[in-house]
């Protein structure tokens, strides 16, 4: 029995490493086309290159699901078309034995994907954005498409880059009166935080008056701020690409401020419950090959299993906004697709065997 559960757990597994290795590798090309626009004297291609290497961590990570959906298709699929299944069955091997066979390796894939989210690409994604946004130089809030934005009561600010040591890179902060009128702007060079606050370098200070408009000009001074190197990892990078220990702090944080933190809830719920909805569309690959794809071409449930796929993120994609936009629960938006793949798989795979 040992033999067999190891029999397809090596014919699934390996299914899902090619289907893994293929779908990341037409990522990272198109990744790598769309960073040639940026080339430049300071951002070479080389550059181009080591950005999009650092981000094929979160391209394995995103693309797990449909991978294990793909790849069970396609390894459960070869052994239904050289008849091995059936073999398998007949010699008093269950179905659920056969699911248990399944799960085994992509459990193994699920933690691998899980540490990769929380240890390894928010520390390469904000890595990877700190040295583009260098090399393409700094920018003002004005003048910039990149960076970040942050808002801490009525100031605004925008960092041009945000380094993992603790280091703003082209700092811009816009203070408004009550009325939402400007009073000042700030650029600053470069700020460096000092345990309890931050020190900036090389800035300039431009006031409005009605009396005119003020300039000032500094070398380095104090600027005290509740953001801390910590809170701005987090605004570096994307819900989606931050993990789960920061999420919820964060939303707190952005609610303190009289801002929504229902954004980064949901992402914390998609992350909390991505191993599920890889496991829902395993289970779909499952009762597809039992059932209605038992017969057909391997290019068929290739292709089936693409849009299934396909079909299932389109689905989260449309409900996590939908939930953001008409105020239900963004955990009722994650765990809807994820049930009803579950029932499908479920249905089929009682109709079948």
């Amino acid at each position: 029995m040992r033999r067999i559960n190891h029999y397809i757990g090596i014919s699934v597994a390996g299914a899902i490493l090619v289907v893994l290795l293929v779908v990341v590798a037409l990522d990272v090309i198109a990744m790598l086309i769309d960073q040639l626009d940026n080339i430049s004297a300071d951002y070479t291609f080389l550059e181009a290159v080591i950005f999009t290497l650092l981000s094929v961590p979160s391209s394995v990570y995103e693309f797990l699901p449909l991978a294990s959906l793909v790849g069970c298709l396609i390894g459960l699929g070869l052994l239904a078309n050289t008849s091995e299944l059936t073999v398998i069955r007949a010699a008093g091997v269950s179905v659920k034995r056969i699911i248990w066979a399944v799960m085994r390796p992509v459990l193994g894939f699920i933690i691998v994907a899980v540490v990769l989210g929380e240890y390894v690409t928010p520390t390469l994604d904000q890595y990877a954005q700190s040295r583009r946004a260098i090399a393409l130089g700094h920018a003002t809030a004005l003048t910039g498409q990149r960076g970040v934005w942050n808002r801490e009561g009525r100031e605004y600010m925008h960092f041009s880059a945000v380094l993992p040591n603790g280091k703003l890179l082209g700092m811009t902060r816009m203070l408004f009166d009550a009325k939402g009128r400007l009073q000042t702007m700030t650029y600053v060079e470069s700020a460096i935080y000092q345990g309890s606050h931050w020190f900036e370098q090389e800035g300039v200070v431009t006031t409005l008056t009605p009396q005119g408009v003020a300039t000032e000009h500094f070398d380095s001074r104090r600027w005290e701020s509740e953001i801390s190197p910590r809170l701005l990892s987090v605004i570096a990078l994307q819900p989606s690409g931050l993990p789960m220990q920061k999420l919820l702090p964060y939303a707190g944080y952005l609610e303190k401020q009289g801002q929504s933190g229902l954004e980064y809830r949901l992402a914390f719920w998609q992350k909390l419950f991505q191993p599920l909805a890889t496991l829902s569309l395993v289970m779909i690959a499952i009762s597809f090959v039992f059932g209605p794809l038992r017969q057909v071409t391997m290019g068929f449930r290739v292709f089936a299993g693409v849009i299934v796929g396909i079909v299932f993120q389109t689905t989260q994609d449309l409900l996590g906004p939908s939930s953001l936009l008409f105020g239900f629960s963004p955990l009722i938006a994650v765990l809807a697709p994820i049930g009803v793949s579950f029932l499908i798989g479920l249905i089929l795979l009682r109709r079948s065997v």
